[in-house]
């Protein structure tokens, strides 16, 4: 749960009803509030104490939303955006997300939803921060206890384990996902790496950095990760940006299964004939852990119980694989993922769903 008094924020709209409507909303709840009826004015606030969060309109007169964006862009502290818009500049909204957004309202709206979304922000803003701090701190760990008994290299390595599986845990929170999934997709894909003839150190980074292909998931709003119906073509696109936050989320760490873990993220929706998302990347231009993960990550989802739908015969999901071998599936690691099936049934028996 957030803590209200940890944070301050600033609330920027031109229309002075909004600011103050906004302002009242989040004192109420607990959280230091600035406001700023333009972007210029913003920035002078910035120059004074820093924010933790800023809550924006998009169009304003002179400089926009936008504008104000670009240049919070490389604040030298940690920032949550959330940008306010009209129901008719919503693929203005969206594109603000690719710039850096971490969310965005459509006005009207209520408190409920305003809180939902600042709570929302601040914890990814949280997320973010701790896995700066987690990547700094093991690149420290690892200098200091290369020289020490194996049995302080084995602690090491299970310290680093549990961290990215809870970090992957923390996306299965927001969503219909089990944990069971994020297990079974690490040992699917380190099997199928094994059939394809990988090392043995690859293999593990594979299966320990594979959990975290839907981390991107925690900056994705509640009222579309949830939604149990058919979402809208904007909805989709709005999820269609969880594998660029999780790359966002992972990128830059020195640690290799994080590094493994931000390409996986960022790739597994990838399709082997370049029309996936988010880059339509194709062939060999997506990392073959992307594609490994890709199938498993299939094969799991046709196979497992939902909120919105039942699981599926394993014969039917393979037929269905098999119509995506050298389409949405790489030809190798889809035949690599067929031979295994043995191991992987005994897998998925293994880590069934609760």
């Amino acid at each position: 749960m957030v803590d209200a008094q940890q944070y301050r924020i600033l609330v920027v709209d031109d229309e002075y009803p909004v600011r103050e409507l906004i302002s009242q909303i989040v004192q109420r709840e607990g959280y230091a509030c600035d406001a700023a009826e333009g972007v210029d004015e913003a920035l002078e606030l910035f120059e004074r104490q820093p924010y933790d969060l800023v809550i924006s309109d998009i169009n304003m007169p002179g400089k926009t939303g936008i504008d104000l964006l670009g240049r919070l862009a490389h604040y030298q502290h940690p920032l949550a955006i959330l940008m306010a818009t009209a129901e008719s500049d919503r693929k203005v909204a969206i594109h603000t997300m690719e710039l850096g957004a971490y969310g965005y309202l459509i006005k009207p709206f209520d408190r409920n939803e305003l809180l939902i979304n600042v709570a929302n922000a601040l914890h990814r803003l949280e997320l973010e921060k701790n896995n700066l701090r987690y990547s700094e701190e093991l690149e420290e760990m690892v200098q200091e206890r290369t020289e020490k008994l194996r049995a302080a290299e084995q602690e090491i390595r299970d310290s680093r384990a549990e961290t990215i599986y809870r970090l992957a845990k923390a996306a299965e929170f927001r969503d219909n996902e089990t944990a069971q999934h994020t297990l079974r997709m690490g040992e699917y894909c380190a099997v199928v790496a094994a059939r394809l003839g990988l090392g043995g150190d690859v293999c593990e980074r594979i299966r320990q950095a594979s959990p975290l292909h839907d981390v991107g998931k925690i900056g994705i709003p509640d009222q579309i990760l949830l939604k149990p119906g058919r979402l809208t073509k904007e909805e989709f696109a709005i999820i269609q940006q969880h594998p660029e936050i999780g790359y966002r989320i992972l990128d830059g760490s020195k640690s290799e299964f994080l590094i493994m873990g931000a390409n996986i993220a960022y790739t597994h929706h990838e399709k082997w004939d370049g029309s996936g998302y988010p880059r339509g990347l194709a062939g060999e231009e997506i990392p073959l852990e992307g594609r490994i993960a890709a199938v498993c990550d299939v094969f799991d989802a046709l196979t497992s119980d939902r909120v919105y739908k039942a699981a599926m015969s394993t014969e039917k999901a393979l037929d269905i694989l098999r119509e995506g071998r050298g389409g949405h599936f790489d030809p190798a690691c889809h035949d690599a993922f067929v031979d295994s099936i043995t191991d992987i049934l005994a897998l998925k028996l293994k880590f069934a769903d609760g």
